[in-house]
């Protein structure tokens, strides 16, 4: 269909040359199968994973297939050089918004008797309202486009309407208006429904035709059905939204599990002063012979995002006695960081009751067992006694402590004990371990190994560092050392360190 020419309209640019043209047909074709090697790892990852994020980068994925093979479609009528209604249509289609191809094998897409290796990336057509001669031209394209039968003629500007959804009409209607009253170029979307009922989402984009006069003579227009690019759309915005919306969550939960694990953990960094510690430091007297001095530390995971369920714990008991325990659970989030609360508090209540350490073994793996979230963990309790510098000790599948003396170090025999929450009836026996002044402890739970190189347990590493707490004068100065070793290198998961040395 020829466009009418208009008083304010510049001659048709000539069209590229086929070789410059065919140029850019060879590289949309390799950009084509770019994207469908990304496309198909996209769907992939789709499939074995119900994630939001995979989703959208999916979603995305189609969405650039579409534009992909819009642009192929143009360039090869471009390269056929399609002249007169088509090459005017296309110009007039280049200044619109971002629009895509059909997805192929879309029922509501053809028309009659159209098959799928017929029908093309994306339907457009043309129209053409005289308003001199009451004569509506629509291009093949358009009626498919409507799926409408062309022996049923062209719809006016009057009925055009009756094919929209309800709530569109006023659209259409006030584009209409001004193009005809002000003169202003049609370019807005509506809703139609066809003739076997599927709705279509169609962009339309057209001006006036003015007479000599300047009064409005014929109005002219380009549809197109941007159905799947909406869906494309609307799928990549709620994807984008669900994803945006589970970082927030994660977000939100990495605050609690943080905010927790600060609120029932001793301080991360410097020494752990206990009461009686407290109150010699302020009368300037040394505590009790005997007395333990600790420093503790936790190594957060390498991604920072992994906040876990470790723990170190050191508090006093009546009698002169103190409390070291350190464990691990099972998971990350706010679930490992509240069971690891309330396995804490249970430690403690349990001790200060006057429970020993395999009693409190057995009693937090009932614990767990019959938790309303099941978990598993492993951990270390010790009883230490200032006055005779004994130390109680019992362990549920964890690392025994390291007693480091004289300038040498060497693990302790671990009593029997497993995995806490795996065995309701498990056994738990302890150990007991005389100290002497100037000997450190060191207690540390399992992820500290994700420190080291492989084929070296934490343990030995520690181990070597027997001459520098021979030469330390406090637990501080042995936790530094500790920290340069393990501090800076990356590890798959949270750990703690806690050590006491043994006063004279």
């Amino acid at each position: 269909m020829p466009s009418p020419p208009s008083a304010d309209r510049s001659p048709a640019e000539p069209l590229e040359q086929h070789d410059t043209v065919d140029a850019l047909i060879s590289q949309a074709r390799r950009l084509r199968g770019g994207i469908d090697a990304v496309r198909r790892e996209a769907a992939a990852d789709a499939e074995r994973s119900d994630d939001a994020r995979t989703r959208w980068q999916r979603a995305l994925c189609e969405l650039v297939v579409h534009h992909v093979d819009n642009l192929g479609e143009h360039l090869g009528q471009l390269r056929d050089g399609l002249t007169g209604d088509l090459a005017a249509a296309e110009a007039v289609e280049g200044r619109a918004i971002t629009l895509t191809a059909e997805r192929p094998g879309d029922p509501a897409a053809g028309g009659p008797g159209e098959s799928e290796a017929t029908r093309p990336a994306g339907r457009v057509g043309s129209a053409e309202w005289n308003f001199l001669t009451d004569e509506v031209t629509w291009s093949d394209e358009l009626f498919q486009l409507f799926g409408r039968d062309p022996a049923d003629g062209a719809l006016t500007l009057d009925e055009l309407p009756s094919w929209l959804a309800e709530e569109d009409t006023e659209v259409l209607t006030a584009m209409v208006t001004d193009c005809l009253v002000d003169g202003k170029p049609i370019d807005g979307e509506f809703r139609i429904v066809r003739g076997d009922g599927a709705r279509r989402t169609v962009h339309m984009m057209g001006e006036p035709v003015l007479d000599a006069d300047g009064c409005t003579a014929s109005m002219w227009a380009v549809l197109r059905d941007v159905t799947e690019l909406r869906r494309c759309r609307e799928e990549v915005h709620e994807t984008r939204d669900s994803v945006h919306h589970q970082r927030h969550v994660a977000q939100t939960e990495h605050r609690l599990a943080v905010e927790l694990q600060e609120a029932v953990l001793p301080p991360w960094r410097g020494s752990l002063r206990l009461p009686h510690q407290e109150k010699g430091a302020a009368t300037g007297t040394p505590g009790a012979a005997g007395a333990l001095d600790l420093a503790g530390h936790y190594l957060p995971a390498a991604t920072g995002s992994l906040v876990g369920g470790d723990w170190f714990d050191a508090m006093e008991l009546p009698g002169g006695q103190t409390l070291l325990s350190v464990g691990g659970l099972t998971g990350h989030g706010v679930a490992a960081a509240s069971t690891m609360a309330m396995l804490l508090g249970a430690v403690r209540g349990m001790a200060l009751s006057g429970a020993e350490p395999a009693q409190l073994m057995s009693r937090l793996n009932h614990l767990l067992d019959a938790s309303a979230q099941p978990a598993l963990g492993n951990a270390l309790c010790c009883r230490y006694e200032a006055g005779s510098r004994s130390l109680l000790w019992a362990q549920a599948d964890h690392p025994a402590p390291l007693l480091f003396r004289d300038g040498g170090g060497r693990a302790l025999r671990p009593p029997e004990g497993v995995l806490l929450g795996a065995v309701g009836d498990a056994v738990y026996t302890q150990a007991q371990e005389q100290l002497f002044p100037g000997d450190v402890l060191v207690l540390h739970t399992e992820a500290l190994h994700g420190a080291v190189p492989v084929g070296r347990p934490a343990a030995e590493r520690l181990l070597d560092l027997a001459p520098r707490f021979a030469c330390a004068e406090s637990a501080q100065d042995c936790l530094r050392a500790v920290l340069e070793e393990f501090g800076d290198k990356d590890r798959e998961d949270d750990a703690c360190v806690l050590i006491a040395r043994v006063g004279s």
